[in-house]
């Protein structure tokens, strides 16, 4: 077998094309039904200005290899590179994720274990010591993924555990051996997680945690961090793509306070919506729009969604009555309602999120057991509990953050007020971000938690990283033989049809045993101002991959 995608830089003549076909007239892009394509109207792209951009928490360290925040991942974007990447631009629907080379200029799969990627020529590292502006080189490429994969405390290494050997074959050609058949592999290099980096940075600096250390081959330079203020970014003067970025920087504020976010957004501090993604609360646009005449909108369905987890291997969660008396308590509309973002649109989720649009299983071919969870009867919990024992119920300790912010609290309090009226009382112990996110996450919880899950693009991580035995993010503790083998099996099966059978089996037995609870994901609205062109939004933490191309006209 031998695979090969062929995918060369794209030229200045192409980028102006792509500018011109993607100013569309009018505010709203419907992505939830394929519209018809909106008349165009020819532009130049204008170099110049800074993208003005609000954040909602400081970088949690800015080591790629020792965090999976959001808020760490989504700055990076603007830094690193990775061999691929999704594709980004307003051509691109909202809720597709197609992957196009990025360091890499073309590959080929000689085997169903074996992968090599031929490198582009002439890519600059930044021009910052102690890199100064070397050229990148397969050596990067081998030295960046044997870190990733051997360094303490990467909690990104299961995306790519299975590879086994990095060889440098030449300067520019990079080979991969996988331990075992990976479907999903050319996904998992486009994950905000595979950055490239510079062994002479983490030579220097120990490690790649301050802002002196974020030395990358992406289209803008960290120029300062204030911490807990704003980022600033310039742009990268060599950049591989000709002619971008089109902006000469980029400015990250960053501001916790939602309300302070939107002031922000109405006087004009920010170029796109003030929320996470570039989202503008529902709640907001009826003020937001006299104040910002020819405002651009799109909705789409985000993969952020809330999810309850429990130590499976304790009691009383080792009843499977009892995790099924949490789902019939639960009401996943409710959330909907009552989102300022939602306004009672979005979908409910499976354990592939409704953003993954053609891996989410519908909700109708589920088990009987499966569909209960999701459709609230109070009554029927608390029936379930006694059936189990617990006919006065019981109370347990659940741990979480109110790091995400109020709208999250919100939700919390809608899930554990719900879990209170069928008999199960929760007392809440709430974690500062960084702690939760580097400990509560990873299963080191006493019996329950809810969160928050949305970190990546493909199926894949949603089920393999929170279903299968020894994963770190497996933090209920699942250990389910046939899912087990289940979960191999789609991994290994590069027919997409039977693998979409494979992951919909998944999703039934895991929604059939009530491994996790998950609620729903809301159908949001992310808006930009007029004068910044060539702009399309999407789900996940590259907001330097959907920045690059964009232009200010103003």
């Amino acid at each position: 077998m031998d695979r090969c995608r062929e995918s060369a830089a794209p030229t200045r003549r192409d980028l102006l094309k792509l500018g011109a076909t993607a100013v569309v007239a009018g505010g709203v892009i419907a992505v939830t039904d394929l519209a018809a394509p909106r008349p165009t109207v020819a532009q130049t792209p204008k170099r110049g200005g800074v993208l003005r951009l609000a954040h909602q928490l400081d970088p949690v360290g800015l080591d790629p290899h020792q965090t999976i925040s959001f808020a760490t991942m989504i700055p990076l974007s603007f830094i690193y590179s990775r061999l691929m990447k999704v594709k980004a631009g307003p051509l691109v629907k909202p809720g597709t994720y197609p992957v196009e080379t990025d360091l890499a200029e073309s590959w080929t799969q000689p085997s169903d274990t074996t992968y090599v990627f031929k490198l582009r020529k002439g890519v600059r590292w930044h021009p910052k010591a102690p890199v100064n502006g070397r050229e990148l080189t397969a050596e990067d490429v081998k030295y960046t993924y044997e870190r990733f994969l051997t360094i303490k405390g990467n909690g990104n290494r299961p995306v790519l555990e299975m590879v086994d050997r990095i060889e440098a074959v030449d300067r520019y050609t990079v080979k991969f051996t996988l331990s075992e058949p990976f479907a999903w592999f050319l996904d998992a290099l486009a994950a905000t997680s595979t950055w490239i980096i510079a062994k002479e940075a983490v030579e220097k600096f120990g490690d790649l945690k301050k802002a002196e250390a974020a030395i990358g081959t992406g289209p803008f330079m960290l120029e300062r961090h204030e911490p807990n203020v704003r980022m600033t970014f310039v742009r990268h003067p060599y950049y591989f793509v000709t002619g971008l970025p089109h902006a000469d920087g980029v400015d990250l504020t960053i501001d916790a306070d939602p309300a302070s976010r939107f002031s922000g957004w109405l006087s004009g501090k920010y170029d796109f919506g003030p929320e996470y993604q570039q989202v503008v609360r529902r709640t907001d646009l009826d003020i937001a729009r006299p104040r910002k005449p020819g405002l651009r909108t799109a909705e789409y369905v985000w993969f952020t969604g809330g999810y309850t987890a429990v130590k499976l291997d304790q009691e009383p969660f080792k009843d499977v009555r009892v995790r099924r008396a949490m789902g019939r308590a639960s009401n996943w509309r409710e959330f909907l309602e009552s989102s300022p973002h939602a306004l009672g649109q979005g979908a409910p989720n499976m354990a592939v999120p409704a953003a993954s649009a053609e891996w989410c299983i519908p909700l109708s071919e589920l088990t009987s057991e499966g569909r209960e969870l999701y459709e609230q009867d109070i009554p029927a919990a608390r029936r379930l509990l006694a059936q189990a024992g617990y006919p006065n119920g019981f109370k347990v300790p659940c741990e979480s953050t109110a790091g995400y912010g109020p709208d999250y609290v919100d939700r919390m309090s809608i899930a554990l007020k719900n879990y209170k009226a069928a008999g199960i009382d929760t007392d809440l112990k709430l974690k500062e971000y960084g702690a939760y996110i580097s400990s509560t996450i990873y299963g080191k919880f006493d019996k329950m938690t809810f969160g928050l899950r949305g970190a990546w693009i493909d199926p894949d991580a949603y089920l393999y990283r929170t279903l299968m035995p020894g994963q770190p993010l497996n933090s209920a503790g699942v250990n389910d033989p046939k899912l087990t083998e289940m979960l191999r099996l789609q991994r290994r099966t590069f027919d997409e049809k039977k693998r979409r059978d494979l992951i919909f089996d998944i999703q039934r037995h895991a929604a059939h045993h009530a491994y996790y609870l998950y609620d729903a994901s809301q159908k949001v609205v992310s808006a930009w101002e007029p004068h910044v062109k060539n702009y399309g939004p999407n789900n996940g933490f590259d907001y330097g991959g959907r920045m690059m191309a964009v232009w200010l006209d103003r």
